[in-house]
């Protein structure tokens, strides 16, 4: 079955030009992928009490999955009595969904198949983020030759989800702070380049999402995810859904004038939560403090300029005392800002993730001090601040799992 058989089928309901029974047929169909993964292996009477389908008309659609490949009969139920009813589910590798976490100096792409199993994981592929159109073939070419790695799913993957920083409209496709030189949405031309229909999310909004399943908590309704990273983003989770605002741009927790200093942003403003608070500053107070006279293993390593924030936090998860003092500097700050968001939000959960959050007890013990010391008790008590198990890896996941969920749910 070609990777053309898939796309057709998945991209032909969003055909202004189908309508009357080819349209409902493919939505009938639709219906039932989705519930068979909702609910695994079943029968034809299920499926067709569940979703109102008359049995012969289930059994028909069902036929149709079964050409073109996406479901399989597994034959007859092993318990119960009396005659066994056939049993009907999704194939796992009848297709694969791919995710994209772009990073300012690497990227991480992972694979999923229908099942929701991790079939491969690329780390820390060498990359520089920047706005230009080198930079952007360089992502799409990155990106086509792990599909054309392996044949077993070369021509399965429907779906690419890509993450960005930034302010992304995942509706629309258009990133504001990357890619963004073409009149066209950058997901049109990045399915251009790869052949592959693609959508773009928000990194943090992707690794809320990737967080979310991985940490199966999803009898929790009120979620934040805290990026700490060169930036500060965050991931809102509401009733088991992404919070995107009214054009998509929810989140924009780095850029809170938090500061009364003169300190110009990434954004434009000045004072911004970024500016004192994240990966860029860390960095910035790391060199003028070397400058100023203070030591630090680094600088028999490094010139100032080439010094990155991975520099940094490896500095300290090796004890060097000057990384150790910034990162917890920083922490301190960002947990004041952090209840500011218990005091709006009153969530059950906050995880904290990203490279600052990497650095384990330097970054976290200052920052829970610092919520304890801002927030109200009687609301501060309702919300578990916990630090992410999965770090970057929860980005892959989550845009593999919106790759998933938007094929799904569109």
């Amino acid at each position: 079955m070609t990777g053309d058989v898939y796309q057709d089928f998945f991209t032909e309901l969003s055909d202004e030009h189908l309508s009357g029974v080819t349209y409902k047929n493919l939505l009938l169909k639709k219906k039932i992928v989705r519930y068979l993964d909702h609910k695994g292996k079943t029968t034809i009477n299920h499926i067709s009490k569940s979703l109102n389908i008359s049995a012969p008309k289930t059994n028909a659609l069902l036929q149709e999955l079964i050409d073109i490949g996406l479901v399989k009969d597994y034959g007859k139920m092993e318990t119960g009595v009396g005659r066994k009813p056939q049993l009907f589910g999704l194939i796992s590798d009848s297709i694969y969904f791919l995710g994209v976490n772009v990073r300012e100096h690497h990227v991480d792409v992972g694979l999923i198949n229908f099942n929701e199993d991790l079939i491969c994981i690329e780390k820390n592929i060498p990359y520089e983020l920047e706005n230009t159109e080198s930079s952007l073939l360089r992502l799409c070419t990155l990106i086509n030759t792990f599909i054309d790695r392996e044949t077993a799913w070369k021509d399965k993957i429907v779906r690419i989800e890509i993450n960005l920083s930034g302010r992304v409209n995942h509706q629309t496709g258009y990133s504001h702070n990357y890619f963004n030189f073409h009149d066209e949405p950058l997901n049109r031309i990045i399915r251009q380049k790869t052949g592959i229909t693609t959508f773009i999310e928000n990194d943090t909004r992707a690794k809320a999402f990737g967080e979310f399943h991985l940490n199966r908590i999803k009898n929790r309704d009120n979620i934040l995810y805290v990026n700490a990273d060169y930036g500060i983003g965050l991931g809102v989770m509401i009733d088991n859904n992404l919070h995107y605002g009214k054009s998509g741009y929810s989140g924009e927790f780095g850029h809170i004038p938090f500061f009364n200093n003169e300190i110009i942003c990434r954004c434009g403003k000045k004072g911004c939560l970024e500016t004192e608070a994240s990966g860029r500053a860390l960095v910035q107070s790391f060199r003028e403090k070397l400058q100023s006279g203070s030591t630090s293993g680094l600088q028999h390593q490094y010139t100032l300029k080439d010094i990155k924030m991975s520099h940094i936090i490896e500095a300290a998860l090796q004890d060097d005392m000057l990384a150790i003092e910034l990162i917890g500097a920083i922490g301190a700050k960002l947990g004041k800002a952090v209840s500011t968001l218990i005091h709006l939000y009153n969530p059950e959960l906050i995880l904290f993730g990203g490279a600052l959050a990497s650095t384990g007890d330097h970054f976290f013990l200052p920052l829970q001090m610092s919520v304890n010391k801002y927030s109200i008790n009687l609301v501060k008590n309702d919300t578990e601040l916990k630090l992410s198990e999965f770090g970057d890896e929860a980005g892959v996941w989550g845009s593999c799992l919106l790759a998933k969920n938007r094929l799904l749910n569109t």
